[in-house]
């Protein structure tokens, strides 16, 4: 079962039928965990890509990012859609990432695979089910370093085309992704730096 492309906003009645489908089936790749390892230890024949930025220092920017990953503020973005936008953190949780482009929405199926809940290290990977255009897996991590008390946000996914129009356009596919990646780093940095505003004036 590909990606879905439709022509109309999905509804949430539309889009719950489509995760109950999903729920069921398996991943669409064998390295089921393969983000927590490091960079050089990733499985051979996918696109690996990684993005970080910082989000501030100390234990007060750390809290209002973990804050802001269990909302998924980094899916707030004008052509992305993140369904359920509740959804806990949770291994076995599955979500439907759904873009705007060119016309139509896309239906893309992921599953929590793992979390990762440490004193200093937040997040979580999810990897695609059947009703996705690509086949992979990515991790949204929080990190805030003992040495510099700088907090990072990192996103690291490996990837390749699941639907034959992903291979056909695979070049537009990758501006997507590269476009997904910037988004949400700034999505991150306003999130976390309005919290804090607030928080200062609240105080």
């Amino acid at each position: 079962m590909p990606a879905r492309f439709v022509f109309t906003e999905p509804t949430s009645a539309q889009l719950d039928e489509f995760l109950a489908e999903q729920a069921a089936l398996p991943l669409t790749y064998p390295e089921q965990g393969a983000t927590r390892n490091d960079w050089s230890a990733w499985p051979p024949g996918y696109t690996v890509d990684q993005t970080c930025v910082s989000l501030g220092q100390g234990r007060d920017v750390f809290e209002r990012a973990v804050g802001a990953m269990r909302r998924w503020m980094m899916f707030a973005m004008p052509w992305l859609r993140l369904y359920p936008a509740d959804t806990p953190l949770e291994v076995g949780r599955v979500v439907a990432v759904i873009p705007w482009h060119f016309g139509f929405w896309s239906l893309n199926a992921c599953r929590i695979v793992y979390t990762v809940t440490e004193e200093r290290r937040f997040g979580f990977g999810y990897g695609t089910l059947p009703a996705h255009v690509e086949s992979g897996e990515e991790r949204f991590l929080i990190a805030w370093d003992a040495a510099t008390d700088e907090v990072n946000y990192t996103i690291v996914a490996f990837s390749r085309p699941a639907h034959p129009l992903a291979q056909l356009a695979y070049p537009v596919t990758r501006l997507f992704q590269k476009r997904f990646a910037a988004d949400s780093r700034r999505a991150m940095v306003a999130t976390v730096r309005t919290a804090g505003l607030g928080a200062s004036v609240s105080a």
